[in-house]
């Protein structure tokens, strides 16, 4: 054997294809965010903390599409790297509640994430001949 690995009938499924596809778009959005080093769904948090300041972790779970032992982690990640601060809220007769908000820095690295990501997006759908985005 030439140490080529026998993928089967791997590439001929539509979900190996549409796997492979979403890595290399995965790949180009990390080399067109750049030193900012935020994953997709880490940038989809930040969308969803900012455009909902103090969203609860089982509302910001539903909204992400993700298991608390997904959010979790990753809510601690944006956290140490001070992009949003979870507080917790007490509202009588119910137990307290973690909820997240943007703090100054990650309002400034999601203006610049925002912009680098319609850039992306604009010449992703250019070369899918997809028009405009």
């Amino acid at each position: 054997a030439n140490g080529a690995v026998e993928m089967g009938l791997l590439p001929s499924l539509l979900g190996y294809q549409l796997r492979l596809a979403q890595r290399a778009i995965f790949d180009d959005f990390a080399e067109a965010i750049g030193e900012l080093e935020v994953s997709p769904g880490l940038f989809g948090m930040l969308v969803i903390i900012e455009a909902n300041p103090g969203l609860k972790q089982t509302e910001l779970a539903n909204a992400a599409q993700l298991d608390r032992s997904s959010l979790v982690p990753a809510l601690d990640k944006l956290e140490a790297r001070g992009l949003i601060e979870g507080r917790w809220r007490v509202v009588a007769g119910q137990r307290r509640r973690r909820c997240y908000v943007l703090t100054g820095a990650g309002r400034t690295a999601l203006k610049k994430q925002r912009s680098r990501w319609t850039s992306f997006v604009r010449a992703l759908s250019r070369a899918a001949g997809l028009g405009h985005a």
